[in-house]
Order: structure tokens, then sequence, then C-alpha cells
């Protein structure tokens, strides 16, 4: 006669239904013959012995705080409550709750130290330069974004992206990485980023003309700290030369923008924008004389390239008689121009300079932008042109293109 289990909580009401009988047992084990319909196996779910006890949540809590370490106050106190729950309800989990006040007090021992000793202050610098670092990296050309307060400049260059069709605080216009090796410091790592983001902006909005006079070029640049850790790219931006003030909208306008008439135009005029900008350091003729005469050598040579570019495209039918008066404009600029670069002495230097820079007058231009359809606005402080040329000085014009 078979005997019934164990009386227990799971058992089912009812009246008894016997278990399986044993059966003659065939090859490797397996019954002789299967059941018959008369037997019943126990319901499921059904266990013959005891449940064993839950185990404290509290102590599980704390075991994940003290190996985290990032709230060890909180971690001990969730151990120490485990503790006396688990010897009052019977409950497992006494060694997770020990193990977490353990590793909780030594977490809360090193906060101690750190405290007193700076090392937090340079632990949070740390957790703020990574997330500077980590915000920066993702930006690409293109991209707009803001930035807490509205400063790109002396802030903590913590970022977020948006969309360029509404306001915003910076638009990526270029990168570039820095040379390996040690760190250069702070001045040399913001002189090149200043260089090279100036000699780049060109690329990305090609059309000076069409960049607001109230547009300014910055950058993020690697820390000592960030360099440490491999980081050497930098990142230029336009952004707004008022502080806090927006720009709206994207300012790129290059080959992806333009058409092949306006980008032909636009590199022609590039040519003459490089010579003004190559200006020597040197304020005054006087102190320099061989080098501006250099600088307008190359003035002379520019304004020759561009005349040929011109005269070499396809223009469309509206461009062509303007385009053809610009570049016979350009030719009487280059030959004024070759003689400032041979000028015997500053005083003759300024006298074919005065002329040279009348014959670079933006306006000359304003025919051709027109039937290209490209802007007519002269921006206000065209030319840009590094280092000066003396009493004359130098707005450069941006040549007749910019």
């Amino acid at each position: 006669m078979p005997i019934p289990p164990p009386p227990g909580p799971q058992q089912p009401h009812g009246p008894y239904q016997s278990p399986q009988p044993q059966y003659p047992q065939g090859p490797h084990g397996s019954p002789a013959y299967p059941p018959g319909p008369g037997y019943q196996p126990w319901a499921q779910g059904y266990s013959p012995y005891n449940r064993p006890a839950p185990v404290n949540g509290l102590a599980v809590t704390s075991l994940v705080f003290g190996v985290l370490c990032c709230l060890p106050g909180v971690g001990l106190v969730f151990g120490l409550i485990a503790l006396r729950q688990i010897r009052r309800r019977g409950e497992r989990g006494s060694g997770l709750a020990v193990g977490g006040s353990v590793l909780s007090g030594i977490g809360l021992a090193l906060w101690a130290l750190m405290l007193a000793t700076g090392g937090a202050s340079s632990f949070w610098e740390g957790v703020k330069e990574g997330a500077r670092e980590g915000a920066n990296s993702s930006l690409v050309k293109g991209d707009c974004f803001d930035v807490p307060g509205g400063r790109l400049s002396g802030g903590d260059g913590v970022v977020t992206g948006v969309t360029c069709s509404g306001k915003h605080d910076g638009e990526v216009f270029a990168s570039f990485r820095l040379r390996d090796g040690g760190y250069p410091g702070d001045d040399s790592v913001s002189g090149t980023a200043d260089k090279r983001c100036y000699g780049l902006r060109d690329g990305y909005a090609m059309d000076a003309w069409a960049v607001p006079d109230d547009v300014d070029v910055y950058y993020f640049t690697p820390t000592e700290h960030s360099w440490s850790a491999g980081d050497r790219e930098v990142t230029c931006v336009f952004g707004n030369a008022a502080e806090g003030a927006d720009l709206t909208g994207s300012l790129r306008n290059d080959a992806t923008v333009l058409d092949a008439d306006q980008v032909a135009y636009l590199r022609a005029a590039h040519t003459l924008n490089a010579a003004l900008e190559s200006a020597p350091e040197a304020d005054s003729v006087e102190d320099d004389l061989p080098g501006h005469k250099a600088w307008a050598g190359r003035i002379s040579a520019a304004l020759g390239e561009q005349a040929r570019s011109l005269r070499g495209h396809e223009w469309p039918a509206g461009a062509r008689k303007p385009v053809t008066v610009l570049a016979a404009d350009l030719d009487r600029a280059r030959t004024e121009w070759a003689k400032v670069a041979k000028a015997a002495d500053a005083d003759a230097f300024y006298r074919h300079y005065d002329t040279g820079l009348r014959l670079l007058d933006p306006k000359e231009g304003v025919p051709v932008r027109r039937a290209l359809g490209l802007e007519t606005t002269p921006p206000s402080g065209h030319g840009h042109a590094r280092g000066g040329t003396g009493d004359g000085g130098s707005d450069g014009g941006g040549g007749m293109a910019v």
C-alpha cells in the first residue's frame, strides 16, 4: 500500500490522491510499462520540504552600496538595519549585510580622508573634465549647440546639441588634432587654435559677406588634464561676439549649399584674401620695409591669379559681362600693387599703396555677386588682415569678393 506524503502547507485540499506507485524497472532504469489512467502525479508546485527563509532586501542593498562606494554612509546604515531585521525575522543574508557594512565603512573612511586632503576636490574636477571631454568630442562639423549661461569663453565647456534652425549659442565649423608629445602649455595650445581656426572658417562659410558682423570665432581646446588622457582635439565654432547673445540659423555656405558658379567665384576671391591676411607682424612699414614689400608682391600675384580664375570659368549669361569688368579692374590693381612691391623707400610704398588700396574697393564686386545670387552688402569689418601697414593701415577690403 503506498505511503501518503507528509502533511504540509502545499498539500492539496480535498480527498487524498495517491502518488504514482513504483513499477518494475526496465532496461536503463526506465519503467517496464507506463502508468495506467487511474494514477495521477502530485499537483505541480508541491514540495515535501519546508520553504527556505527569504533573503533580507536591505542586506543586498547594503552590499551594492558598499561595492559601488558611491554612498558609503547609506550602505553602512542599511547594513546595520539589515542585521537587526535578520535577527528579529529569522531571515537570511547576514553575510551580505556584514560585507556591505564593512565595504561601506571602508568607503566612508576613504571619503573622509579625501575631504581632509583635498582629494575630493581633485576627483570632482576630474569628473567634470571627463564630462567636458565627452561632450566636446561628440561635436562634429555642422553641429549647433547651447552651453550653460550662453558663455563660450570661460565656461565649463559642457554642451547640449540643438537644431541649427532655431536660436543657439554656437555652431561647429571645423576641428583638427594637435601633435602628440608633451603638453605644450596653455598659451601654445590657444595660439595654435586661434591661428588654425581663423584660417579654417572660410572653408565652412565661404561667403564672408553672408556672415553677420556680430559673429566671432571661438574654440574648445585640450587642457593639461585631458591631454594626459590622450585628448588632442581642437573644435572651432562660430558664436556671437556679444556675451550670452544667440545665433539664429546655420552659417554654413560651402559646396554643400552653394552652386558651382558661386563656389568658383568665392574660391577665386579667397586667393586674394589669403594674400591680404599674410601681412607682416610689424605695424609700421618703416620697421619692416622688406616684409611689407614682400606682402605687396603676394597681393599682386594673387590679383593676377584671381583674374585668370575668373576668365577661365564658364559663367552663366547674366554674369559674363560683370565678370569681364571685374577681371579688368583686378588687372589694374595688380599693376599698382606690383609698384608697391618695388618701392625704394617707405614714402614710395605709401604712395602706391594708397592707390592700390582704392583699387580694391569691395563694391566693384557687387554686380557679379548680384548676378550669381550672393550677398551684396559688404561686412563692416571686411578684410581681417593680420598685422598692419603703417599709417594707411589695411582694412584689406577682402578684395572684391568678400
